[in-house]
């Protein structure tokens, strides 16, 4: 009878054993019986490659490239682009400032439109806010001249269209400080001292050779005006904020004074 060759022999040499079931290592391939079936036990080189591999992976590193990083990385992380080795947090061009990053030319312009429209929209929130006040400082103007109209004094033959409505601060010492008046535009500064004095009852003698005169002053300057200038002349200075619904001031100066003195103490 022929003899059954069945089995195989376990590798470990002082041992030999031949086993009907035998084991093969995993990390070695080799043939080994029950009892050298495990790593340890026949001394596996498999193992041996495995754990210098991990010893080996543990203390590798890979240093970032980007200037003032020292961070490392277990594995490689190459820019496609400049092929330099970088950190997790500097892998993308833009992080790492890569010398081959290209800014696309349609972001950019988009980019500059967004700026203008910005700066755009600021000067026009500027002029916004200036013809706002503009157009306060003109109603204030006209709720003025409104509240002139209703209590203002003068010649009632005049035609509403030749009226001009004025705020006139009376000389120091007057029983009122001041009185709404209206006046002719096309009158000469002289009748119109005329016409204001008669209104507020005020002693008048411009036609005498006396010290003082009457004299109408314009309330910013303090300037006295001309007596042979028309109203219609001044009103329509752009140099000059004598307007319809107005104030001038009324006091009596000597005859070489042609600027009023503290202005500012008539409207205390």
């Amino acid at each position: 009878m022929a003899e059954l060759d069945i089995g195989q022999h376990c590798q470990v040499e002082h041992c030999r054993q031949r086993d009907f079931l035998p084991f093969v290592c995993d990390d070695c391939s080799g043939i080994f019986c029950l009892e050298h079936r495990s790593r340890e036990s026949h001394s596996c080189p498999g193992g041996t490659v495995i754990k210098e591999r991990l010893k080996s992976d543990t203390h590798a590193s890979h240093l970032c490239s980007f200037k003032g990083c020292a961070e490392k990385e277990l594995v490689p992380v190459i820019c496609p682009y400049c092929e330099k080795n970088f950190c997790l947090r500097h892998r993308h061009q833009s992080d790492h400032e890569c010398e081959k990053l290209e800014v696309p030319k349609p972001r950019m312009a988009a980019t500059q439109k967004l700026v203008k429209d910005i700066i755009e929209s600021k000067t026009e929130e500027t002029a916004s806010k200036r013809r706002k006040g503009a157009k306060n400082s003109a109603t204030a103007t006209k709720v003025a001249l409104m509240r002139l109209k209703m209590h203002a004094e003068g010649d009632k033959s005049l035609p509403q269209t030749e009226r001009v409505y004025l705020q006139v601060f009376l000389p120091k010492g007057s029983r009122e400080k001041s009185k709404p008046m209206f006046f002719c535009r096309h009158w000469s500064i002289g009748k119109i001292i005329d016409s204001a004095a008669a209104l507020a009852s005020l002693r008048n003698d411009n036609n005498k050779s006396t010290a003082k005169k009457l004299r109408l002053c314009h309330m910013t300057s303090g300037e006295a005006l001309p007596l042979d200038h028309t109203l219609e002349a001044w009103i329509t200075r752009e140099d000059c904020p004598l307007y319809n619904g107005g104030h001038v001031i009324l006091e009596y100066l000597d005859e070489e004074e042609q600027f009023l003195k503290n202005v500012d103490s008539f409207l205390e």
